[in-house]
């Protein structure tokens, strides 16, 4: 077990990363009395989840669970037999419904005996996510990508081997405690605030700890990277993105500069309200290219994803999820009536105002 004591003042002005580098497979981290950092990988582009563990009386709070497969699997099997070696799971509490978050949280709570935590939506979600590959959910899924200028092949693509990560979750607990928004909870001798906040996922929850100015983020606000903020079939005209901008405003006006925040990917970093800046800059950056592209001819959604994300080459993965953050800021620009919409041959179309 690796301790670093952080000796760098934060400042408002100054994002500070105090950890150079991450835990390996077979390590954690202390990154304060009392609180672990594990880090497991993902067989995707953004390739680890972080965890956390906070001491919780004679036991930890596990924070998140890792992704649903036996790589993860084999990797706490490391960790239990290694560093962390006679510790006691007291509590496993899931911050939201992806996968990489809530994938193992069957596999855990039914190893440890211990309670699942979650937001009522959180955990909702997850169960429909186990559950949403019947036929029906598909064609809504498929009439989706069409409505937006998808062809029937990538269509098809994005309802298989883009959609697939989804089904990495082991079964969940039949039975759950609630954590909600402005709750507080005790674990061990720490006090935490519960803050929900939408966009990313619907109810994502965070910690924070104002005593020792700890801020358990999960994706909301991420170190280096954006997280995603997308639109799906089930709620097709969701503001997905103006939830986004409104968590982020919120937590610029009620946490302090100098907190330390744990993301759910990344690093452990100090300068919260300069990121938030950081990222809402970002998506209006995107909402201008949208602008600019839909000004003289209107565009679909399709037409809209290179417009935006240029500098990547997508996999079907990668497009499911681009495609969704593109029509998350096409939604947000129309309720913001910066764009408006007409509907041509079943297929949407974009102009700006």
């Amino acid at each position: 077990m690796h301790t670093k004591v952080d000796s760098i003042l934060s400042s408002a002005e100054a994002l500070r990363y105090p950890y150079e580098s991450h835990p390996g497979h077979d390590q954690v981290v202390e990154l304060a009395p009392g609180v672990l950092w594990a880090r497991l990988k993902l067989p995707f582009r953004l390739n680890h989840v972080n965890i956390y563990l906070l001491a919780d009386g004679d036991g930890w709070a596990m924070i998140d669970s890792g992704f649903g497969n036996e790589e993860s699997i084999a990797a706490w099997t490391t960790l239990f037999e290694g560093p962390l070696q006679g510790v006691r799971i007291s509590r496993l509490i899931v911050t939201h419904s992806h996968p990489d978050h809530v994938g193992l949280a069957g596999w855990v709570t039914e190893r440890f005996n211990c309670p699942l935590y979650m937001s009522q939506v959180e955990y909702l979600q997850s169960v429909y996510h186990q559950n949403r590959g019947t036929e029906e959910r598909r064609n809504a899924q498929r009439k989706f990508f069409l409505r937006h200028g998808m062809d029937e092949n990538l269509a098809e693509q994005l309802l298989s081997r883009g959609q697939d990560y989804l089904k990495r979750v082991s079964i969940l607990p039949p039975s759950y405690r609630r954590i909600s928004h402005g709750e507080e909870i005790v674990i061990g001798e720490r006090r935490f605030k519960v803050i929900t906040g939408g966009g990313h996922a619907l109810d994502q929850v965070m910690l924070y700890c104002a005593d020792d100015k700890l801020f358990l983020s999960a994706d909301q606000v991420l170190s280096k990277i954006s997280p995603n903020v997308s639109v799906w079939a089930v709620e097709p005209e969701q503001n997905s993105l103006g939830e986004y901008l409104f968590s982020l405003a919120s937590l610029t006006t009620t946490l302090p500069y100098d907190v330390m925040v744990l993301p759910g990917h990344g690093v452990p970093f100090y300068g919260l309200k300069t990121r938030i800046k950081q990222l809402a800059d970002h998506h209006e950056e995107r909402c201008r290219l949208i602008a600019e592209a839909c000004r003289e001819v209107p565009q679909t959604s399709k037409d809209l994803v290179p417009v935006v994300f240029h500098k990547h080459t997508l996999d079907p993965h990668q497009m499911g999820f681009a495609a969704g953050e593109l029509i998350a800021h096409v939604n947000y620009m129309l309720v913001e009536g910066r764009l408006t919409a007409r509907e041509e041959g079943g297929v949407l179309q974009f102009r700006t105002t």
